[in-house]
């Protein structure tokens, strides 16, 4: 397990500068927007997030599993091609939608539609490459890609924020800087020989080969995403925008551990436990290792939120933003549970139990809605989201423990 985690470390470099930087530029970029307005771009970035899970069609989660070199190099250009047809598809009725139904996009600034899908695709073909490094083992690859990512963004957000303080500016900023980040990507990873013939007839076979992946980890990694999102979209409709803000800037900092180290033991977990499977048809030992390091790490973290996070938001973000430090303090069990949960959850992917995965995001999805529209305070529906969802990530680990263990 050294080489595990000393890979785990290689990649936690470039992600806690990766997650640093977005924290520190929303210190400044708190006192350059209205709560107002982060909370309308949050609720666009919800969507256009959950619209970068459909476009690649969820086949970049096989990555991992693929053989290294050549034929995980195929894969990324037919996973490229699937999402610029997913994308075309998505633009036809969106031009229909607009034309057809303008008033559908009542309440969004237009420059935030027009900007929508190219924001996603940009999203999209970013995670293929982080997938394809992190699945290569090129971990100083991967981090210099999301270090990139994230300076691009809050630099360019924080720029525009001085002469265009709104969410249209936030969202421009975000296509620019994702996009800067693909450039980066497709520069340290290049995609190199594309023959288009060979390209179609490799692209028929990998969606036979991964068929299961857009039938059954398409559906629950939209879901998922939906579920992640649907708090700040819901709020923003019962309880205004303003609270929605709060809500946006708590999930935004509360993140930040499971960006930084949940996703660092992902990246070096999944090639890990996927040789170990090969090998023994289990991988409890990795397994176990790493779920004591993340309960502990959760342990600590929940502590530190309860006791300091009010007294952090305030002064970090300023006064108006004390509430969100509430909210925290609130979501803290939901995000304890994740942080721990998340990275071990690509065991359904190495076994191919994705029906379990479904049946389970399905599940946390109608909790979600149903505790957010439970009540009529906005207090009691975020603990109780965080509490009863928190309870469903509980139940994941069981599942994927048993999957470690060779269980059915």
């Amino acid at each position: 397990m050294t080489s595990y985690w000393r890979s785990v470390a290689s990649v936690l470099t470039g992600s806690a500068t990766a997650q640093i930087i977005p924290i520190l530029g929303s210190v400044i970029i708190a006192r350059q927007f209205a709560p107002s307005e982060f909370g309308l771009f949050s609720a666009w970035l919800g969507t256009v997030l959950l619209l970068a899970v459909l476009l690649p069609c969820r086949f970049e989660m096989a990555l991992a599993i693929e053989k290294d070199g050549e034929p995980r190099r195929l894969d990324v250009i037919s996973i490229l091609l699937s999402a610029i047809l997913v994308s075309c598809v998505v633009g036809i009725f969106l031009v229909l939608g607009i034309v057809l139904f303008p008033n559908l996009r009542t309440g969004f600034p237009f420059v935030l539609v027009i900007v929508g899908l190219p924001t996603a695709f940009a999203i999209a073909i970013s995670n293929v490459w982080q997938a394809w490094a992190a699945a290569e083992g090129l971990y100083r690859q991967l981090s210099v890609i999301r270090i990139a990512q994230a300076s691009a963004i809050t630099f360019i957000q924080i720029i525009v924020g001085l002469f265009w303080p709104s969410a249209g500016s936030l969202a421009v900023a975000h296509l620019a800087g994702v996009t800067f980040s693909v450039l980066v990507a497709i520069y340290l990873l290049p995609l190199g020989r594309l023959a288009i013939k060979e390209s179609i007839n490799s692209l028929r076979a990998f969606w036979w080969r991964w068929r299961y992946f857009p039938v059954f980890s398409l559906p629950a990694g939209l879901i998922n995403t939906a579920a992640a999102q649907l708090p700040i979209i819901i709020v923003a409709s019962r309880f205004g925008a303003d609270t929605a803000g709060l809500l946006a800037l708590a999930i935004k900092v509360l993140g930040a551990p499971s960006g930084l180290l949940g996703k660092s033991v992902l990246d070096v977990f999944k090639r890990h436990a996927a040789i170990a499977f090969k090998e023994r048809g289990e991988c409890r030992r990795e397994y176990l290792k790493t779920l004591y390091v993340l309960a502990s790490l959760a342990l600590i973290f929940c502590v530190g939120i309860v006791f300091l996070s009010e007294m952090f938001f305030s002064l970090a973000f300023g006064n108006a933003w004390r509430g969100a430090g509430t909210i925290a303090v609130w979501l803290s069990p939901l995000f304890a549970m994740r942080f721990i949960a998340s990275p071990l959850s690509y065991m359904v992917y190495i076994v191919g139990k994705q029906h379990f995965d479904l049946s389970w995001q399905v599940a946390l999805f109608c909790t979600t809605v149903v505790g957010l529209y439970s009540f009529n305070l906005y207090s009691e529906a975020l603990q109780v989201y965080s509490l009863t969802c928190g309870a469903l990530y509980a139940v994941y680990l069981w599942m994927s423990y048993r999957f470690s263990s060779g269980g059915q």
